[in-house]
């Protein structure tokens, strides 16, 4: 188990002033931090003492660092980059907000129990536009999902968290934990369940699963465990959308069928195109899909079984209601 140093609130590390921990994971702890030299609120990432002894750890966090300091958009977390350190961390922009697993967490607790579609859909917007920004910039997300995504004021969001993004333009990509094994197991795309370097489609597959899950309160594929959700996306198709909220227009489960194809040759290729069909519903034509039909077929003896033992038990109310109706005649 990976230990960590707390640094307290005060401690002077350079020229940042330590405010509090905000966050914390096995292998960094993220801070709320002062820049002393003009004031500014900053974000510190620093990493456990034994990861940072780890020259594969500090080969991984360095790439990470140099990934964020190339990226400016409004939609994605900045990394600060120029200072000499004096032990390794990496300084960021303070953003404001909440995260997405956060509001989707609480959204399970309302009447509707998932994201209002019109929420849902501003902030999908958001994050394709950040995934079509980094994605012009050569690198893959990789590991997109709601702890990854902050949502601040006016449902602006910030995609954040680089730790194993891929940089096309390197030699070698950043793996997570060391293995080919990348992403989380619910947002995971098929061909990095086989094994496989996730591209730009596989960070679109990711938004499909998150899309699907604001839209209706639900993951697309689930398991007792987490091999069993992936093996799930690799074996079936997920409730239409539309069975699982019916707010969801035909047009809206067509694009998430899109996205969410299994091959990565059939699905989005760009964030762009996923955007425009978002932001333009109109022109988006519905298919007759395998993935409907399939489901109403595994759906149809459940449902007739259901009917058949519903009737069943009809049966004695049936027959007591003819009785009381022949004795009140009498």
């Amino acid at each position: 188990m990976s230990f960590y140093d707390p640094l307290e609130s005060g401690t002077q590390l350079d020229s940042y002033r330590i405010d509090a921990a905000v966050a914390r994971s096995g292998m960094a702890t993220i801070y709320r931090a002062t820049d002393t030299r003009d004031g500014r609120t900053v974000a510190l990432k620093i990493p456990h003492p034994d990861m940072e002894a780890d020259p594969l750890f500090n080969d991984r966090f360095q790439r990470e660092a140099a990934i964020g300091e190339r990226l400016d958009h409004p939609n994605v977390m900045r990394v600060y980059g120029g200072d000499k350190h004096s032990r390794v961390y990496m300084v960021m922009e303070w953003c404001e907000g909440r995260l997405l697993r956060r509001i989707l967490d609480e959204s399970r607790n309302t009447d509707e129990g998932r994201i209002p579609c019109d929420r849902a859909l501003c902030i999908a917007k958001g994050v394709l536009e950040a995934l079509a920004y980094i994605h012009a910039n050569g690198v893959v997300h990789r590991d997109l999902k709601p702890e990854n995504i902050l949502v601040g004021d006016y449902d602006h969001i910030k995609l954040i968290d680089f730790g194993i993004a891929g940089d096309t333009s390197a030699r070698r990509l950043t793996y997570a934990n060391f293995t080919t094994a990348l992403g989380t197991p619910d947002y995971i795309s098929p061909e990095q369940v086989k094994g496989k370097r996730g591209d730009q489609r596989s960070d679109i597959y990711s938004m499909g699963v998150i899309l699907y899950e604001m839209l209706t309160g639900k993951l697309p594929f689930s398991g007792p465990t987490p091999l069993a959700a992936m093996n799930d996306r690799l074996l079936n198709h997920p409730v239409p959308p539309r069975i699982a909220n019916p707010e969801v227009t035909p047009q809206m489960q067509e694009i998430l069928y899109r996205a969410l194809e299994r091959d990565p040759r059939n699905r989005y290729p760009r964030a762009e195109e996923f955007l425009h069909d978002i932001e333009h519903p109109e022109q988006v034509g519905v298919e007759d899909r395998t993935e409907t039909r399939d489901w109403q077929k595994r759906r149809s003896p459940r449902v007739r079984k259901m009917l058949y033992y519903g009737g069943l038990a009809l049966i004695p109310v049936v027959i007591l209601l003819l009785m009381l109706l022949i004795a009140h005649s009498r």
